[in-house]
């Protein structure tokens, strides 16, 4: 079973592109939570995707409960700045849900009080940074889990 990269409300074509060509590279789905600040079909999600959209598995969802429902309630890991655990400390597997929010103001509290507080994750950077591009930090929460998982 794959792994499920979640986008929540993503804003910026090129950051998608780059995740979808992440994602037909490493095996993941790639899920959409709208509203989405672009057209799935713009120019500049194509030219960062180049040729691997049809190699990606990507999939659009009304909202967060309607996507983890259609992937039958998997276990969900929220990306946030303000994780109470590196990334690197959670044990992942198969089917696991990855969700990343927005790049202009990453997951909104509702969507951190939902997720157990064990799951919140952060990435490390030093002190005072503020945060990592969106597809940096995808791709460095997609290697970890997959590494974790064998590169299966």
């Amino acid at each position: 079973m794959p792994l499920n990269v979640v986008l929540f409300q993503p804003e910026i074509p090129p950051n998608t592109g780059n995740i979808i060509r992440l994602c037909a590279n490493t095996g993941a789905r790639l899920h959409l939570v709208r509203p989405l600040g672009f057209r799935v079909d713009a120019k500049a999600v194509r030219r960062a995707g180049l040729d691997y959209r049809e190699l990606a598995d990507v999939r659009e969802h009304a909202d967060l409960r309607g996507c983890l429902s259609s992937l039958g309630q998997p276990r969900w890991f929220a990306f946030t700045t303000r994780g109470n655990r590196r990334h690197d400390e959670a044990e992942f597997a198969d089917g696991d849900a990855l969700v990343f929010g927005p790049e202009t103001r990453g997951l909104p509290d509702d969507v951190l009080a939902a997720c157990p507080s064990e799951r919140l994750l952060r990435i490390p950077m030093l002190a005072g940074a503020r945060s990592l591009n969106l597809s940096n930090a995808v791709a460095v929460a997609v290697y970890e889990a997959w590494r974790q998982l064998g590169f299966r």
